[in-house]
């Protein structure tokens, strides 16, 4: 047994300790849990390693380390911990995600020897919603894409990526693993979008779900068509898919300057629960 603390890397056999840590809170911990439910801990299937920290013989937080460092749950002893773990790895993520607080603690502690970041965005409220609000109409054209509709949503997918993150997703491999994971959602019938005459209106994906819970990601309207409130429409209709047919609670996070998003969320039924934040490379 463990004594005392210490770190390691989860095996398959610690997969029960993790979903009890991960599943204690449920939306904060979506997008890892999502993945950790449909892969394990095996790091090949899981496309990165989960780190465990342990007290006296217990797992009591974890850390995701792969395309993104995601502190879960950790304690601030558990985040130094991590740090020392991530330094002596080296940097291997294009960015740091997750609860503003114990982030922020972890981009402290890798600052000098990762830093610079390309950008940090130190308050990114999480919203949630149980219900959507009674008088947003949703709108009847925002439907679940087909598989062979995906050449007419990449466009409006690599928009939107290039807008919120600053870099297009098609550098480097030229968009395979990106092309990849907009048809993983689509098959999986989590890609929901507006087509008038050809052209994506307003889109929007399921990116991570548990029986818990479901996080939304890539909202985006098309340029010519915003200020019309396609976004509240086009959110209670994807809102209306996903409690009915996917989680019970569902989530997102903004930025804190995006205050016209933040603004038709809440019209729509989003409420603010806490905060994330992001460290960009």
């Amino acid at each position: 047994m463990l004594t005392q603390t210490t770190t390691r890397v989860l095996e398959p056999s610690d997969l029960g300790a993790a979903l009890a840590i991960l599943e204690s809170e449920p939306v904060a911990n979506a997008f890892v849990t999502s993945r950790v439910q449909i892969a394990g801990l095996d790091p090949w299937r899981l496309g990165g390693e989960m780190w465990g920290w342990y007290a006296d013989g217990r797992l009591r937080s974890l850390c995701y380390s792969g395309a993104n460092l995601v502190p879960i749950c950790a304690t601030p002893e558990a985040i130094r911990a991590f740090a020392d773990r991530a330094r002596r790895a080296g940097r291997r993520c294009s960015s740091i995600v997750g609860p503003a607080e114990a982030t922020a603690q972890l981009w402290r502690l890798l600052e000098p020897g990762w830093g610079p970041a390309r950008e940090v965005r130190a308050n990114q409220p999480l919203m949630v919603t149980e219900s959507p609000a009674a008088d947003v109409t949703p709108d009847p054209l925002v439907r679940r894409i087909r598989k062979d509709e995906i050449e007419v949503l990449m466009p409006a997918c690599v928009a939107m990526f290039t807008e919120e993150v600053g870099i297009s997703p098609l550098a480097g491999d030229g968009g395979l693993l990106y092309q990849a994971r907009v048809a993983e959602l689509i098959g999986a019938g989590r890609s929901f979008a507006r087509i008038d005459d050809g052209k994506v209106v307003f889109k929007a994906e399921i990116g991570a779900a548990t029986t818990q819970a479901c996080q939304v990601q890539g909202v985006w309207v098309a340029p010519e068509h915003r200020g019309r409130g396609l976004s509240e429409t086009g959110m209670a209709a994807v809102l209306r898919y996903a409690l009915a047919d996917v989680a019970p609670v569902v989530s997102l996070y903004v930025n804190d300057y995006n205050t016209a998003a933040r603004k038709a969320y809440t019209r729509v039924g989003f409420r603010e629960v806490g905060a994330f934040m992001s460290v960009l490379f």
